[in-house]
């Protein structure tokens, strides 16, 4: 126990006394501290001296105390399982490294391998080998890359071995004997294969590198089907048309072929740039690689001017992104994300219903200066470009946005029976100039787009298949009609309740689609009807003096003596090159085999040549289809006409299913190739 004594001292009276001083002795006795259970170094001594001084504590410095404890036990356990697997994968890939050494002591691999080596398809799966419905696994430096697709070239010269000035490195697949090779890289001009992205979920907001496609060995390949006369025709108009436009009109966006000049309108190469993926499919290897140049050094989107959202999309964007996937070339990807983040002010409006118009340099977008109106068809036509793109970069901003106007279309009242009216309001959301219905223009390709959007997405958004099957339920109640005399089935137009035996060319898209939904596992009419209007859209060409069709054609509902089915107004009469016919009889043939379609259209381009070939180079629209003494010629090629209409000529005398597999790829409303996402 402790002992003290405490001791004062006062002071003196003398003045020689010692000053004053106050202090405390304390004495310790180690024995009896240890005699009496004191202090004495020993384990069970702590614990109870821990334990008082733990007691001696308040409840809030305890429950403090014992907070973080338990919090640090949490970080810990965090700690560990986030440093586990890491530590794990490093054993394991140490573990592996040891694997994949040469047997022989002396030679070991200065690049170990990352990336496994491409499995060779099975035989008895073709071509085409069905993706894989697993997940791929997230191995370092994969990329998102296109789906595995393939296009056939239509000559035996099938690879092209000159290398841009960009360095388009690609590789060719590794044989899977597990030998090490390293093989050199080479350029397939037509036979360009692309890596497969299996994954299907919504992209990732995170912009990512696609992967470069990569070639593949004119070995592996089916043998190619020769090209035939009417296909060289094809092959002969278009260079005729491209001299034109070469010579005249180099980089400007149409040609006009009398004048020997061009005309702008957005100053951006539209005929060009339409034109590429149809060089590539004809398997034109200089024009392309012409093309390609001006592309890598004078197309430039930095420019105050105002561009159209749906035409520059359907066929900048759209003609780029299937540039890219059929040739594998990186430059058409950088600039296809350059003209797509251009064209995204478009879609900052109170609805989200997007602007007609964008100034690419401003980054400003507004609606046309006489309306805040957009046309149903130009807001719901570019979804399957926007969408690619989102699948090909990872940033999903682009498929947020037109997915967003697809699905507020699909909520919208005044409807008839699936059937839209042609204009949308940006400001409110809602269809304006109601009770008018068409399949013409400005509301055309939203139908034809609620079905490509199914099958791009590998048919898994119902909403669009259900808008799309109650539409052509629509048509059939509503705009489906006869004529007089050959009772030719057509569709017309409603206003109000009034039927109008009206049909614009642009309604011939309609067969295709009709087939293409057919060919995908929907109902069979659909096919009866598209075999039907096909006939319909032949007529519209073949009752016209000129062997061409007009822009508009009214059909006569009752019998007369020396009438035909077809007649034309003085201000419908002009023929602009158009491409629908054309599109759907490829469609036709391609899924029935029918060489009618095929000769159909070989009319149709003898009369082209006949009627609006200019002799100095290039083809022209004219004012005047039923002269053929003189058809009137307007002094202007449609960038359609190279982009589409020779395009789907060129396909329509093919007998190689594979060349554009239609199981493998989609059209864009330009006839812009895309690939299905998750192939049939």
């Amino acid at each position: 126990m402790y002992s003290a004594a405490a001791a004062t001292t006062a002071a003196s009276s003398s003045s020689s006394s010692p000053p004053r001083r106050d202090f405390i002795s304390v004495t310790l006795s180690p024995e009896e501290a240890v005699g009496a259970g004191g202090y004495n170094n020993s384990k069970a001594w702590r614990r109870r001296s821990c334990w008082r001084k733990w007691k001696q504590l308040s409840r809030l410095q305890r429950s403090v105390i014992l907070f973080l404890f338990a919090f640090l036990a949490v970080c810990g356990v965090i700690s560990y399982a986030s440093m586990g697997e890491p530590w794990k994968s490093l054993t394991n890939k140490s573990l592996d490294d040891q694997r994949t050494e040469p047997e022989s002591p002396g030679l070991k691999l200065a690049n170990p391998v990352v990336l496994p080596a491409p499995q060779k398809a099975d035989a008895n799966l073709g071509d085409y080998p069905e993706l894989s419905p697993q997940k791929p696994p997230k191995l370092p430096h994969a990329r998102r890359g296109p789906s595995n697709l393939q296009i056939k070239p239509p000559w035996r010269d099938v690879r092209l071995k000159t290398q841009h000035d960009t360095s388009r490195v690609v590789e060719e697949p590794v044989q899977s004997d597990k030998e090490e090779k390293t093989e050199k890289s080479v350029i397939s001009w037509r036979g360009a294969v692309i890596e497969p992205d299996q994954s299907t979920e919504p992209p990732s907001s995170k912009i990512k590198e696609p992967e470069k496609p990569s070639s593949v060995e004119a070995e592996d390949q089916k043998e190619p089907v020769p090209i035939n006369e009417r296909q060289m025709a094809v092959i002969e108009a278009f260079r005729h048309a491209w001299k034109g436009y070469k010579d005249f009109a180099w980089g400007h966006d149409e040609l006009k072929p009398l004048s020997k000049s061009y005309s702008e309108w957005f100053g951006l190469g539209l005929t060009l740039i339409d034109a590429l993926d149809t060089m590539w499919i004809l398997g034109l290897k200089e024009e392309f690689e012409e093309a390609r140049k001006w592309v890598a050094i004078d197309l430039v989107f930095d420019k105050n001017v105002d561009v159209n959202l749906f035409e520059s999309t359907i066929r900048i964007l759209g003609g780029l992104l299937s540039t890219y996937h059929l040739s594998g070339d990186s430059l058409f990807l950088e600039k296809a994300k350059d003209i797509g983040n251009r064209l995204m002010p478009a879609f900052k409006t109170p609805s989200k219903i997007p602007y007609s118009d964008v100034n690419i340099g401003r980054g400003t977008a507004h609606p046309p200066r006489w309306t805040s109106d957009s046309t149903v068809a130009e807001v719901t036509s570019i979804q399957l470009e926007f969408r690619e793109l989102s699948r090909l970069t990872g940033d999903e901003k682009f498929q947020k946005a037109v997915d967003e106007v697809m699905k507020h279309v699909h909520t919208l009242s005044g409807k008839n029976d699936g059937l839209v009216p042609m204009f949308i309001n940006t400001n409110s959301g809602q269809f304006t100039h109601l009770g008018v219905y068409t399949l013409g223009a400005r509301a055309d390709s939203y139908y034809e787009y609620l079905l490509k959007q199914w099958i791009q997405g590998g048919k898994k958004e119902n909403e669009l298949l259900e808008d799309y099957m109650r539409a052509i339920e629509g048509v059939k109640k509503h705009l489906l009609q006869r004529s007089q005399p050959k009772k030719l089935t057509f569709v017309g137009e409603l206003a109000h309740g009034h039927f109008s035996a009206k049909m614009d060319h642009l309604v011939c898209f309609l067969p295709g689609t009709l087939a293409l939904g057919a060919h995908n596992g929907l109902t069979a009419d659909h096919m009866k009807l598209a075999e039907a209007l096909i006939e319909t859209c032949y007529q519209m060409y073949a009752q016209v003096e000129t062997g061409l069709s007009p822009e508009i054609v009214h059909f006569n509902l009752h019998a007369q003596k020396g009438q035909k089915d077809v007649e034309i107004k003085p201000a419908d009469r002009h023929n602009l090159l158009r491409p629908e016919t054309v599109e759907s009889l490829f469609y036709m043939y391609r899924f029935t085999g029918d060489k009618k379609y095929q000769d159909w259209g070989w009319e149709i381009l003898q009369n082209f040549n006949k009627y609006t070939r200019v002799p100095t180079g290039g083809y022209t629209s004219i004012n005047n289809v039923q002269n053929p003494s003189n058809p009137e010629p307007r002094d202007k090629m449609e960038s359609f006409f190279l982009g589409e209409t020779l395009k789907y000529m060129f396909l329509l005398f093919s007998d190689d299913i594979d060349l554009i597999n239609l199981d493998k790829y989609v059209f864009n409303t330009e006839a812009h190739p895309l690939p299905i996402w998750v192939p049939a």
